[in-house]
């Protein structure tokens, strides 16, 4: 589809003009004070926070757009704090785009509803979330959901803290553990697909919104395991060992075929950005970047090692973004094994 800026404005102009519906999957829609504040300026910062797993295509994606869209006045800024973290300020009127490695959740619609924050929900890539280890271990080439859980449970917490005691098999060694933050998506997804239940798990591990700081503290310890997104392991190959995940359906390694295939499960799952509906009507700045970023994921997510989506995906993304389809196609939850295909059929009844 070959949308034009003129055309872009135009529509997304009339949505400023149409009434709707306070729901859980959309906001009454105000204008923002931030952006009544400098009526004869044009606003050209774009301010993008949340994700840490979402990062590397984020950052690729700015890098890419401010070197060759000559012209452009866009300052854009890129930060993570975690999806949590992220979707308090996007509900906050504080930033243009959130990155999410899962979805928004019930009290976060609630909070941009609150605030009249309306939401365009745009799925950019999938990822395999990734069991890693040091590479000088030896004994361990795969693991169990139940073995993970058994890890990470809140039972566990000053209990399990040496290698055999996951696997009889393994040696009497001290387990040292990296994770995701509370702040971040993963650490909400990871818990609810390897404990059960959604922010359940141990406290006593090195906890990080910040990626590199496990993958740092693995790549130092040969006791280490930690889990964070597929694309870490993909810039750090000489310093971490990736360990297949068996759900009790054999073991399968992280990689961008099995998770096409859906085999990768149940750690495989889509990620997101989320655009402040308000500003992208605006601030040309933000309509420009989203534009480019939906243009450009498919070639920019492969290279900072995640899963590309469906050509068909990012057609239905720029429809979406074109005609301002505000809300999501989730119900307030980090779903569980939800495949591409399944992903795709949501999008296109949206």
């Amino acid at each position: 589809m070959n949308v034009t800026l003129k055309e872009l404005a135009i529509t997304l102009g009339t949505l400023a003009l149409t009434a709707c519906t306070t729901t859980p999957n959309s906001s009454t829609q105000t204008q923002s004070p931030q952006l009544t504040a400098a009526t004869n300026t044009i606003d050209t910062s774009v301010r993008v926070d949340g994700s840490s797993t979402v990062y590397p295509i984020t950052q690729a994606v700015a890098k890419e757009f401010q070197s060759t869209q000559e012209g452009s006045q866009a300052q854009i800024s890129v930060d993570f704090s975690g999806t949590s973290g992220g979707f308090k300020k996007f509900c906050a009127g504080e930033i243009d785009v959130a990155g999410a490695s899962r979805p928004i959740l019930t009290a976060e619609m609630e909070a941009c509803n609150k605030n009249s924050i309306r939401y365009i929900e745009l799925p950019i890539a999938f990822d395999a979330l990734t069991i890693a280890v040091h590479p000088q271990n030896d004994w361990a080439q795969d693991i169990t959901v139940a073995e993970l859980k058994r890890m990470w449970e809140p039972a566990a917490e000053g209990k399990i803290t040496r290698w055999n005691q996951v696997r009889a098999a393994w040696p009497d060694r001290p387990l040292k553990l990296y994770g995701a933050g509370k702040q971040s998506g993963t650490f909400d997804y990871f818990t609810e697909a390897v404990v059960g239940e959604t922010r359940a798990s141990r406290n006593d591990y090195i906890a990080s919104e910040d990626d590199n700081v496990l993958v740092e503290g693995i790549s130092k310890d040969p006791n280490a395991l930690g889990y964070f997104g597929f694309s870490y392991l993909e810039e750090n190959q000489n310093k971490l060992k990736a360990l297949a995940v068996d759900n009790g359906k054999g073991a399968v390694i992280p990689s961008r075929e099995t998770v096409e295939a859906n085999e990768y499960q149940p750690l495989s799952r889509p990620l997101f950005i989320y655009v402040n509906a308000q500003y992208a009507q605006k601030k040309p700045a933000v309509r420009d970047f989203v534009n480019f970023y939906n243009k450009q994921a498919p070639t920019l997510v492969s290279s900072v090692g995640y899963v590309p989506l469906p050509e068909e995906a990012y057609d239905l993304n720029e429809r979406h973004f074109y005609t301002g389809k505000v809300g999501t196609v989730f119900e307030g939850e980090a779903e569980l094994n939800i495949t591409i295909s399944e992903l795709l059929r949501r999008q296109a009844k949206f």
